[in-house]
C-alpha cells in the first residue's frame, strides 16, 4: 500500500462536506479496533473517537475497509489520528457472523464492483454462487462472477453452462493465474478510482488473483489442502490497495460460511419469480399449492429441483437470520439505554410505583 502524499481522488474521494478542523480519509485496512486509513499526507494508525464508540450500537456503526471517515490529525504523525464521524455509505457488504449467533459482520463498504470468485477446482458450487449472488444483489454494488483456476477443470464448457443457469444477467470472466495472459478477461473491466471487493470462500485464488494484478507479493499466499480444495484463511484481516493501473481492490478473508441477512433473493431468482407470476395463488410458497406454476416448471424439466430448494431454503435462512437481527438491535438499545433488561424492568416497576 501507498505511503507517499497524493490526491484522495485516486482513492475514489468525490465532494462531500467536511467538518472545520477535520480532514477527510478513507479506511484501507482493520483489524479489530485499529484501522489504517490514507489521508492527503499519506497513510496514518488511527483510532475511534470516544464519542464515536457511544453511539455505536451494531456491528454497522462502526468504520470498516472502504469506508470514508473524518479524522482529527495529530500534530505528531507517530501518535496517529483520530475518527471523528462516518460518512454515509454508497454501498455496502455485510454478513452474518459464523455459527449460531445472530450478529451482523461488515466486509467493505463504498464498492462498485463485488467480484464473486469460485474456482473450477473441487471447490466449484452452483448453491453457494447463488447465495453469493442474493447477498450482492443486497450490497447496492454491481457484481462479476469470476471464475479461478481454470488450468485445474477439464470440463469448462459444462460449467459455464452451469454457472450461466443461475446469473441471470450478471457477468461471467474466467481467469487462470498460471498464464501469462489468463487475467486478461478481468483486467479489461477494471478501472482507475473505482472500487472491487474480491469475495470468496477460502482457497479460490483471490489473493494470488490480486498478487497477479499488483505485479508483486502483496498478499501472503498458502497453498490449499488437495482434499477438499480448501484454503487455510490466509488472508485474516481486510485491507484496500491501489493496483498500477489506479483501480482499488479489496481482499476479505475466505469465508467458509456466508450466512444471509440483507441478500436479495427474489433478485438473483429472477426466473422462479417470473414463472410464480403464473402461479394461481399470490402468495404462492412453492410447496403443494394446486396451480403452482413453478413446481410445474420443475415436473417439466424447465427448472431443476436443486435450483428451487436452494432458493426456498434462502428466503427461510434470511427470514430467521431478520427476525434475530430484530431482537439483537432491541437487545442492543436497552443495553445503551439501561443496562441490561434487568435494570430496564427494575426502573420500570420503580416508575410505576413513583405514579401511585
Amino acid at each position: 500500500m501507498e505511503d507517499k502524499p497524493l490526491n484522495l481522488t485516486e482513492y475514489g474521494a468525490t465532494a462531500q462536506p467536511v467538518v472545520n478542523g477535520l480532514a477527510l480519509a478513507r479506511v484501507v485496512a482493520t483489524s479489530h479496533d485499529h484501522y489504517l486509513i490514507m489521508t492527503e499526507t499519506g497513510q496514518l494508525a488511527a483510532t475511534l473517537s470516544g464519542r464515536l464508540m457511544n453511539l455505536a450500537t451494531t456491528a454497522t456503526d462502526w468504520p470498516t475497509v472502504g469506508d470514508w471517515v473524518q479524522v482529527r490529525l495529530p500534530d505528531n504523525p507517530a501518535d496517529g489520528a483520530v475518527i471523528e464521524r462516518l460518512a454515509a455509505r454508497q454501498t455496502v457488504f455485510t454478513r452474518k457472523v459464523a455459527g449460531r449467533r445472530s450478529s451482523e459482520q461488515l466486509v467493505a463498504a463504498n464498492i462498485d464492483t463485488l467480484l464473486l470468485c469460485m474456482a473450477l477446482d473441487a471447490n466449484f458450487n452452483l448453491r453457494r454462487l447463488e447465495r453469493y449472488l442474493a447477498v450482492a444483489a443486497a450490497s447496492g454494488a454491481k457484481a462479476v462472477i469470476v471464475l479461478t483456476k481454470a488450468d485445474q477443470t477439464t470440463t469448462l464448457p459444462e460449467q459455464l453452462t452451469a454457472v450461466a443457469s443461475v446469473a441471470g444477467t450478471t457477468p461471467v470472466v474466467v481467469c487462470d493465474a498460471t498464464q501469462p495472459a489468463g487475467l486478461s478477461e478481468l483486467t479489461a473491466l477494471m478501472r482507475p478510482r473505482l472500487t472491487y471487493a474480491f469475495l470468496g470462500s477460502s482457497g479460490v485464488g483471490k489473493s494470488t488473483l490480486i498478487n497477479r494484478l499488483a505485479g508483486s507479493d502483496a498478499l501472503a499466499t498458502q497453498a490449499v489442502r488437495a482434499a477438499d480444495a480448501h484454503g487455510r484463511h490466509t488472508t485474516t484481516a481486510r485491507q484496500l490497495l491501489r493496483l498500477p493501473n489506479g483501480s482499488l481492490v479489496i481482499d476479505t478473508p475466505g469465508m467458509r460460511e456466508l450466512g444471509v441477512i440483507d441478500a436479495d433473493v427474489d433478485a438473483s431468482f429472477a426466473d422462479i419469480q417470473a414463472l410464480a407470476q403464473h402461479c394461481k395463488f399470490r402468495d404462492c410458497t412453492h410447496h403443494t399449492e394446486p396451480g403452482c406454476a413453478v413446481q410445474a416448471a420443475v415436473a417439466s424439466g424447465e427448472l431443476t429441483a436443486a435450483r428451487l430448494a436452494s432458493y426456498q431454503s434462502l428466503k427461510a435462512e434470511q427470514a430467521v437470520n431478520l427476525a434475530l437481527r430484530g431482537k439483537a438491535r432491541e437487545n442492543a438499545k436497552i443495553a445503551r439505554m439501561f443496562g441490561s433488561k434487568k435494570q430496564m424492568k427494575t426502573m420500570m416497576q420503580a416508575a410505576r410505583h413513583r405514579r401511585r
